[in-house]
């Protein structure tokens, strides 16, 4: 069993990031500015953000963090994202989700013009990757297609079982998947409706779990030399622990790993690959790689 150590290949990939945009600096180019819109003060988020920050730094880039408390209402926050659409010094933003109950986060997604949409989660960018076309692609998706690629793990061809179909992971990771230049695997996805989803994730190749069920798989639901991306973070009590919880995955890890060719453990995984996605999309948009 090899543990995919995402945190490693995150850090390698700011350190090459940062090493282009000392390149593009020093041959008089601009150096690419990230913007991040945060409501409220959710404690996920503010972690999340603040790594972010943390992660432009690294990669030497400019950002810029913008707060508003919770009570903002959906026309300044419209206001803000057009600002920023307007701003020529702006080459990518993000409005951290989730947003308040009172604001329409589909709304907010697409107000943000899709040339700076780093997220990916405009339409134009859903549906230009759908059909596999250059475009800003969701950063937890890319992150766990990187990672693969990085550890020289064999997706052609291969049984992919994705447990989640949300338009974060679930849904854009079985386009990618399925598409020659990523994953060019036999795809299937599996949700809370599906039925012997037991038996679909023991003929798996590769399970790439995205449900938000702490220890859900289990080690009768995996096969021997399988290869497993856990995407799941889900806060457990935990005593133990000074913060008085933990984070789980939606991998029973103990028990699976040793079945396993590879996996990647929570925290240390996808998370940080999560980020490093969102600086080489901001790094793109600052090249215009993807639209001029």
């Amino acid at each position: 069993m090899q543990l995919i150590d995402g945190k490693a290949t995150a850090t390698a990939i700011k350190a090459e990031i940062a090493k282009e945009v000392k390149e593009i600096m020093a041959k008089g180019g601009k150096q690419p500015h990230l913007a991040a819109v945060l409501v409220g003060h959710d404690g996920g988020s503010e972690t999340y953000v603040k790594n972010k920050v943390l992660a432009c730094e690294a990669c030497g880039f400019k950002s810029t963090l913008i707060r508003y408390e919770d009570n903002i209402s959906e026309e300044e926050l419209l206001q803000c994202v057009d600002k920023l659409n307007n701003d020529p010094d702006v080459d990518g933003f993000i409005v951290q989700l989730p947003l308040p109950k009172h604001i329409d986060e589909q709304k907010i997604i697409e107000a943000i013009d899709y040339r700076k949409d780093v997220d990916g989660f405009h339409p134009i960018n859903v549906g230009r990757m759908a059909i596999g076309l250059p475009c800003f692609i969701s950063a937890t998706p890319l992150g766990i297609i990187t990672l693969l690629k990085r550890y020289n793990i064999e997706t052609s061809g291969k049984k992919c079982v994705i447990l989640g179909r949300s338009n974060i992971v679930g849904k854009p990771m079985a386009q990618l998947m399925m598409q020659k230049e990523y994953g060019d695997a036999t795809v299937t996805v599996c949700h809370s409706r599906s039925k012997d989803l037991k038996k679909e994730c023991q003929e798996a190749d590769i399970i790439i779990a995205a449900i938000g069920r702490p220890a859900f798989v289990t080690a009768d639901m995996v096969k021997e030399g399988a290869v497993i991306v856990d995407v799941g973070t889900t806060r457990v009590p935990d005593n133990t622990r000074k913060s008085g919880f933990r984070l789980s995955g939606d991998v029973d890890f103990e028990n699976v790993a040793p079945k396993c060719s590879f996996i990647t453990p929570v925290p240390g995984g996808v998370g940080p690959m999560t980020i490093c996605s969102l600086m080489k999309n901001t790094l793109a948009a600052g090249k215009k790689e993807y639209y001029s």
